[in-house]
């Protein structure tokens, strides 16, 4: 390990293949390309970018990764593909003393919003209108949930000596104040219904869920978030053909 530390030309040379916009050349809307983005980044590795024009693949591409698509990698020239895979990899390769651990410290960290993208899913496919209501309530109640979680303070915030209680968390994201993979894992997530939903369903996230704001708010005030999120018409593209108009 001493010689990792002294040697900066051992750094792994990784290339991260991520789906490509409409342009074919900024980045597409793919919540599990920007999972693996945000991991590279979080981990503060050298890593390079290459946005993959799903239209007309080229033709290196077939050769280099046939029947694959985006995200996949190159980690020192091997493909790896397979994005839970990939993000195991990778947190198990880039760990300390170089790179920082991403892994939560708490499981609910992981399953709290485990729900959400499919019960948004539900909601913007349904075509008729009288279901509308009940698709609504139930990606309304994986909010609650989330929020919910979010300001409940987690085991460590609360100081057995202290004389306050402390009864709302003030964490930044969801298992503390730093991002973690259950945070690279959603934030894309909830990107997209924001944007889709209100396009779509003109739904908006509640503004008395304070949990979920405080969390939103502070993830688009990180680069490592906010600087990988598709542009928001690669968004509303995306689920033009898919929301469903009511009837």
């Amino acid at each position: 390990m001493e010689s990792r530390q002294h040697s900066a030309t051992e750094e792994p040379e990784i290339e991260l293949f991520v789906k490509a916009g409409l342009d074919g050349e900024n980045i597409g809307n793919c919540p599990f390309c920007q999972r693996l983005f945000m991991v590279l980044w979080l981990k503060g590795v050298k890593f390079n970018v290459t946005t993959v024009d799903m239209t007309r693949k080229p033709e290196e591409l077939k050769d280099l990764a046939p029947g694959t698509n985006p995200p996949f990698l190159l980690f020192n020239k091997e493909l790896k593909t397979d994005f839970i895979k990939i993000e195991e990899f990778l947190e198990q390769t880039l760990g300390p003393p170089m790179y920082p651990r991403l892994s939560p410290k708490y499981k609910e960290s992981f399953d709290v919003g485990s729900d959400i993208f499919a019960k948004f899913s539900a909601y913007v496919k349904n075509s008729r209108k009288e279901a509308n209501i009940s698709f609504e309530k139930a990606l309304l109640r994986e909010f609650q949930r989330l929020d919910v979680y979010l300001n409940t303070p987690l085991p460590h915030e609360i100081d057995q000596d202290s004389v306050e209680d402390v009864t709302v968390s003030k964490r930044r994201f969801l298992d503390g104040d730093h991002l973690t993979l259950a945070d690279c894992n959603l934030l894309p997530k909830l990107h997209i219904i924001k944007i889709a939903a209100k396009k779509y369903r003109n739904f908006e996230i509640p503004a008395d869920m304070t949990g979920v704001w405080r969390y939103l708010t502070n993830a688009y005030a990180c680069d490592e978030f906010s600087h990988t999120c598709p542009a928001d018409e690669e968004i509303e593209h995306t689920y033009a053909s898919v929301a469903r108009k009511m009837t």
